[in-house]
């Protein structure tokens, strides 16, 4: 494919969640769950998610990159969760696993749902989660990626793949 290849790049400032079982009442609270404008959820998210030391007014501002742990996404089914993650301006979220109902419709809203290993994730959380870090993330066309982690001169990678469908729909989105 030669020096050519069509790629993207995704990333920006991270925002670690260091808890597993994050589920959509605590992405969108559901009294946000009326016909309202997407854009009309923004202030919401994580709004009632607690973990230790963690403020959603001050810690979601500016952020591009979630990094969180097992089963992101769980819970009731709504297309409200991603949208609010869409309206923040989050583009990647990683995880060892996601709702598969939820990795779906985060894709649909052109937010790329990234699995890793747990070693990874691991070693993710262990190396950056104290860290004022950027990510960046690029996908080749033949669906080979890398998220890169970067906090001042310390920088890590860690690959991953995206199956047929996700690349799909990624270029359909226009994303790739």
């Amino acid at each position: 494919m030669g020096e050519n290849k069509k790629m993207k790049t995704f990333g920006g400032s991270v925002l670690f969640l260091d808890r597993s079982d994050i589920n959509t009442d605590e992405i969108i609270p559901a009294k946000y769950l009326e016909e309202v404008p997407k854009h009309e959820l923004t202030p919401y998210l994580f709004e009632d998610l607690k973990i230790e030391g963690f403020n959603p007014k001050a810690d979601v501002a500016g952020k591009k990159v979630i990094i969180t742990r097992e089963n992101f996404g769980c819970g009731s089914e709504r297309e409200h969760a991603p949208w609010a993650i869409e309206v923040n301006g989050i583009y990647v979220v990683v995880a060892p696993s996601f709702s598969k109902k939820f990795r779906q419709d985060m894709f649909s809203c052109g937010i790329l749902a990234i699995e890793l290993d747990k070693k990874s994730m691991a070693d993710m959380f262990h190396t950056f989660a104290d860290k004022d870090t950027e990510c960046k993330v690029v996908i080749k066309e033949d669906g080979i990626a890398k998220v890169k982690l970067i906090a001042g001169s310390l920088s890590k990678s860690y690959e991953f793949h995206l199956d047929d469908m996700e690349k799909n729909l990624l270029q359909k989105e226009g994303l790739m």
